[in-house]
């Protein structure tokens, strides 16, 4: 069977990747909950190298920069006043970077993600990274296009982790990664490999 075409594609939305340069940069949950423990990703550790690499290319070509965290209150695994809630080191804002805390999984409900954006000077195009990929990166890609921006999300800089499936069985974290992503490509925005599939 044939895949049928895109959402984007029918009604003529533009598929190509933005400059990094002329874009903002979202990190979003790269918090070290996601490496180890009840909440560790499978893939985390080659998708943290590979934002760490689009963090330095997006900083490099002059970008604005922002992070996003998820507190999830004292004592659990989203905790923001615990080394498990914190932001891993390789990828740790930069001074002046500013860093905006959500509750849900979409960064723009309830922050002051769009504010920030807005004082930033940003423009419609946003580079989104991070964890999980089927969750907040997901939802925040749709909360940015439901809003006018223009996200693009790097594939190889985002993880997630092995579900069960409703009815039995398992989705494979593989799989679920895939599923998500087409889905934010369908309509959302654009995905792209690589953080070298961005032009500078």
């Amino acid at each position: 069977m044939n895949p049928s075409a895109s959402l984007r594609s029918v009604i003529g939305l533009d598929g190509t990747p933005p400059r990094l340069g002329e874009s903002t940069l979202v990190m979003i949950d790269f918090q070290n909950t996601y490496r180890s423990g009840v909440m560790a990703l499978e893939g985390a550790e080659p998708a943290l190298a590979a934002g760490a690499r689009l963090l330095a290319a997006a900083r490099a070509a002059g970008a604005p920069v922002v992070h996003i965290v998820n507190d999830g209150g004292e004592g659990g695994p989203y905790d923001i006043r615990a080394d498990i809630g914190a932001i891993s080191p390789e990828v740790a804002p930069a001074d002046g970077e500013p860093v905006v805390v959500k509750e849900f999984p979409d960064a723009f409900h309830r922050t002051g993600l769009e504010k920030t954006l807005r004082d930033l000077g940003s423009g419609p195009d946003l580079v989104l990274a991070g964890f999980m990929a089927h969750m907040c990166v997901a939802f925040t890609a749709q909360g940015a296009f439901n809003l006018g921006y223009r996200p693009t999300v790097v594939a190889e800089a985002t993880a997630t982790r092995p579900l069960a499936a409703p009815g039995g069985g398992t989705i494979s974290a593989a799989g679920l990664k895939t599923a998500a992503l087409t889905t934010v490509a369908d309509l959302f925005g654009v995905v792209v490999p690589t953080a070298a599939d961005l032009t500078a």
